[in-house]
């Protein structure tokens, strides 16, 4: 049986209250949001049929190439990215894990945190938005009838990740200065 060792850093999270259940479900919505953009993304990836011709994948995703490797990794911080708003409803988004290097241990600076978070908060924002604004010129003529608007509907979700990341960045500043 291991004992618990209280440190000020744990005092901390254990003074702070914990989020509201809104809070908890719109954090874990964003990786799931995210989610059918980077499937759809792996699947043009792994030669599953997703509308383009064998000369867009070649010459826009360099398919095969640097593709293979460029876009999974873009999946993978994406969905890195979005799992990051989980911190904010979790105590490791008070206290830092032991196992990271240099800060494992520490408390999470609540202004470093929120900072980082609501400029996330708005450039997803920013972006997604401004590509719906030009929605009509994406991929035009590359993409067409069906396979384009899947490809809208799996890519349409990530106009709620800014909005839901603010809210709950919003919802952690207010717990975190109640903690004071």
């Amino acid at each position: 049986m291991t004992t618990h060792v209280s440190t000020p850093a744990h005092s901390a999270a254990l003074a702070t209250p914990p989020p509201p259940r809104w809070a908890v479900w719109a954090a874990h919505a964003v990786p799931l949001i995210a989610l059918p953009s980077t499937l759809w993304r792996l699947a043009m990836t792994v030669g599953v049929p997703v509308g383009y011709s064998e000369e867009v994948l070649r010459t826009d995703y360099d398919l095969p190439g640097i593709g293979y490797l460029i876009l999974p990794l873009i999946s993978l911080v994406q969905e890195g990215a979005a799992l990051l708003t989980l911190g904010l409803v979790r105590d490791w988004g008070l206290v830092a894990p032991r196992r990271l290097p240099f800060i494992g241990g520490r408390p999470v600076r609540a202004g470093a945190a929120v900072t980082v978070a609501l400029f996330g908060a708005l450039v997803m924002t920013a972006v997604t938005f401004s590509q719906l604004m030009i929605w009509d010129t994406v991929d035009q003529g590359n993409l067409t009838g069906t396979d384009r608007a899947v490809m809208g509907w799996l890519y349409a979700p990530l106009l709620l990740w800014g909005p839901l990341l603010a809210l709950v960045t919003l919802s952690y500043a207010f717990r975190r200065r109640q903690q004071r």
